[in-house]
Order: structure tokens, then C-alpha cells, then sequence
């Protein structure tokens, strides 16, 4: 199967501009291709995954991969639907270029015959001088065809400011560079940058006549066409300090059955025999969620790694009472704790009730709810059945950094941190 037909399987093309013509320019031999992420955080999320396994299926395939992080057009910022972006220092952004380019050299081949080259926009942006690029680059750029641009026409009403209303000039300038400097000739991204994509397509033809390729990758979403990737707390991010391993792994571990088999084929380096083996898997015995532990289990271990990716499905396997909680290192009882929105219960002298902590938690709505579920015998520290609604919680009971797992049932689940003031030591 040819890359371009891997992608398509997968799901991993939703625009192009010449789809054949491309197909005929990668079969003619190594094609140099970009890839590009702004820093506006300190780390890049789930929805750059996506650019990067294209950019490792393309090497893969004998191609060369750029990968751009954007020093300049991070200072900028893409234009939000919603508002302007906060504008941070120079020296922030420069801070995090560096700890995005050592994010995205993990997935892709640095070294080999078609080794990945790691490139920033502030490199040929920085000591441009404005009337040249006004008159390089602003001169291909219709205005009317700016204001035409869907995130423009939405933000016109609220109002955009300049700044963002030109970003898409520097990306373009950047397919412009590239093209001049390593002989790039493909761009590709998420179909929401389509518009800056193409507009570097039709700046390359325009100053020097030549003709470039992109394409775009589609939006996941999940099973109600909400999009796929975001959690309650926010983004789900590639750094193990924004999003622990254990989160990460819980994220995908909560695919719908419905739209698994989608993002197996997208995250998945898995043959097209094993994914229609987990298909069938899920559609005969979908309480097993084989597809969704494959999924897990391979993101969690392209990001993280094989070691990580067996601590988070022990703590799960602990979490669950299949397995000894108190075996589990601190780091990831930390991570687990925080996932499950740990409470913080401090006493003064006195060790707090198995009853409190169960309504701190949330586990319960109210303390008689607690004592009902002791009576029930479904009420858990630590995975050990409690049966007096007396109980206080002791120095024994602490898992590493002070926490507790308490659990109603077999699928409701908390954590409080126990803190004793130094009196009562």
C-alpha cells in the first residue's frame, strides 16, 4: 500500500490540493515536507499527535520531514474564533520553542537517510525588514479574499486586530522559505488550518512560479460530533507535567465503542488484520473493550513509553480492586489521585471518620448516604471492605504521599489526601 493510500484507511486525509498530482510527486522520489506547531503553551496537545503520526507515516515511506516550531508566528498567534490571544513575552515563547522542539524529536527519525530536520520561523522572519515584507509577500495577498476566511468573518463583528488578521501572511512566508532553502514542496495540518495552508500554497506559485502540494487532516470527533480531545480540565497534553500517563491512558481508555475503531486507525501503528480483529472483538463482546485497552496501550506507549504504560495500567488494575494499591509508587498514587480530583482533608489532632472521607471524596452525597453504603457492604478504603460506619482512618491506612482510595461499588471511585497538623502527630 502506498503512503497516500495508508493515510486514506486510516482516515488521516480530509483535503488536498491536487491529490493525484501529489501521488505522482511522491512516487517520483524523496519529497521534503513540513509540518508546523506554535508555542503558546509549554507544551504541544493530543490534536498535534495527529500532524505528527502523518509526519512519521511519510518518513516511514522514504520522505523528509521539517518540522517547524513557530518562534515568530508564536509571538502572533493564529486568530481564535473567539478573542484575541493573550500576547506573551519573547521570552517565554523562546523558552517554550525549546521544550516543544525536544517534545516533537521523539517522534519523528533524527538521524538516517531521511533524517528530520528541526527548523524556526524566527530564523528568516526576525530581521526582515517590514517594508520588504510588505512589498514580498503583502502585495499576493487580496484583502478581499482575507476577510473571506471563515475565522476572520467570525471574529469581524467582535473585531480583530491586525496582528492576528495577518498571521496568515507569516505562515505562508513560511511554506515560501522552505521551499527556497530545503526544497519543500508539501505542507499538511488540521483542516482547521486549511485557509493558511493553501494561502502558502498560492504565495509559493505566485513569487516563484512554482508548484507546491498540502494537504489537511480531518477533526476528530466523537459519537455526538463534539470534538475529540478535550477533557473537563482542559486540553489533553503530550507532557507527563500537564497530563500524567495514568490520565493520558484513562483518555483514550474511554473511547466510545462507536468511534474506537476510528482512533485505532489514526493512533494505532496496528496492521489493518489486527484493527478489523479488534472490530469484530467489539462488536461480539464490547464489555471486554479490547479495542479501546489496544488503544490506550499504544498512545499512551508512542508518548510515553512501555514503562509508563505499565504503571498506568497497574494503577488501574489497583484502582479496581484487582490488584494491591499500596504497590504502586508514589508518583503514580499521586497521578491517580489527582485524576480522580482528590479532596484535601486536614484534622486537627484527630484522625478523620471512613464516613467523612467517603462524602470528601464524592464517592457519597451526604454522610447517611455513606453510612447506607457500609451497611450495603459496597463501601472500600483502600480496596478492603468496611464494615463499621465508625471507623476513623489511621497511619496504617496511608498510601505513599499521605492519600486514600476509597470506593462505593465496583466502579465509584475517590482519593483524599489525609494532612494532620504536628500537634497531633
Amino acid at each position: 500500500m502506498g503512503v497516500l493510500d495508508e493515510l486514506t484507511w486510516r482516515g488521516l486525509l480530509d483535503n488536498s490540493t491536487d491529490l493525484e498530482a501529489l501521488r505522482a510527486h511522491l512516487d517520483a522520489g524523496p519529497v521534503t515536507f513540513y509540518i508546523g506547531f506554535d508555542p503558546t503553551a509549554p507544551s504541544i496537545h493530543f490534536g498535534n499527535l495527529v500532524q505528527l503520526i502523518v509526519a512519521r507515516h511519510l518518513q516511514r515511506a522514504g520522505h523528509n520531514p521539517l518540522i517547524l516550531v513557530g518562534g515568530s508566528t508564536g509571538l502572533i498567534g493564529d486568530p481564535k474564533e473567539t478573542s484575541e490571544r493573550v500576547l506573551n513575552s519573547k521570552e517565554t515563547v523562546a523558552g517554550w520553542v525549546e521544550q516543544i522542539r525536544a517534545q516533537v524529536s521523539r517522534f519523528v527519525d533524527m538521524d538516517g537517510p531521511h533524517a528530520a530536520r528541526l527548523v524556526n520561523n524566527l530564523d528568516w522572519t526576525g530581521d526582515v525588514p517590514v517594508l520588504d515584507f510588505l512589498r514580498d509577500v503583502g502585495k499576493h495577498f487580496p484583502v478581499n479574499r482575507m476577510l473571506a476566511r471563515d475565522v476572520v468573518r467570525k471574529r469581524l463583528e467582535a473585531g480583530i486586530s491586525y496582528t492576528e488578521f495577518s498571521y496568515v501572511l507569516l505562515q505562508a512566508f513560511d511554506y515560501l522559505n522552505l521551499y527556497r532553502q530545503y526544497g519543500c514542496t508539501l505542507q499538511f495540518g488540521g483542516s482547521d488550518q486549511w485557509g493558511n495552508i493553501t494561502a502558502g500554497v498560492e504565495l509559493v506559485r505566485r513569487s516563484d512560479g512554482a508548484h507546491v502540494h498540502a494537504i489537511a487532516t480531518p477533526l476528530l470527533t466523537k459519537a455526538d460530533g463534539t470534538k475529540f480531545g478535550k477533557t473537563e480540565g482542559g486540553s489533553v497534553w503530550l507532557s507527563s507535567e500537564l497530563t500524567s500517563p495514568f490520565a493520558f491512558h484513562q483518555f483514550f481508555l474511554n473511547a466510545e465503542d462507536e468511534k474506537v475503531i476510528e482512533y485505532l486507525k489514526v493512533f494505532s501503528p496496528r496492521s489493518q488484520d489486527e484493527i478489523a480483529e479488534l472490530e469484530r472483538q467489539t462488536l461480539e463482546k464490547p464489555h471486554l473493550r479490547a479495542a479501546q485497552h489496544a488503544l490506550a496501550d499504544d498512545v499512551t506507549t508512542l508518548v510515553h513509553g512501555e514503562q509508563d504504560t505499565k504503571a498506568a495500567n497497574e494503577a488501574a488494575e489497583a484502582l479496581f480492586g484487582r490488584s494491591e494499591l499500596a504497590s504502586l509508587s508514589a508518583s503514580v498514587v499521586h497521578d491517580v489521585a489527582q485524576e480522580l480530583g482528590a479532596a484535601e482533608l486536614k484534622s486537627d489532632g484527630e484522625w478523620p471518620g471512613f464516613v467523612e472521607v467517603l462524602e470528601a471524596s464524592g464517592v457519597v452525597a451526604s454522610k447517611s448516604a455513606a453510612r447506607r453504603a457500609i451497611a450495603e457492604g459496597g463501601a472500600y478504603l483502600n480496596n478492603v471492605k468496611v464494615a463499621d460506619p465508625e471507623l476513623r482512618i489511621s497511619d496504617s491506612d496511608l498510601l505513599a504521599g499521605g492519600y486514600v482510595v476509597v470506593r462505593r461499588g465496583k466502579k465509584t471511585v475517590g482519593a483524599a489526601r489525609i494532612g494532620r497538623e504536628s500537634s497531633g502527630s
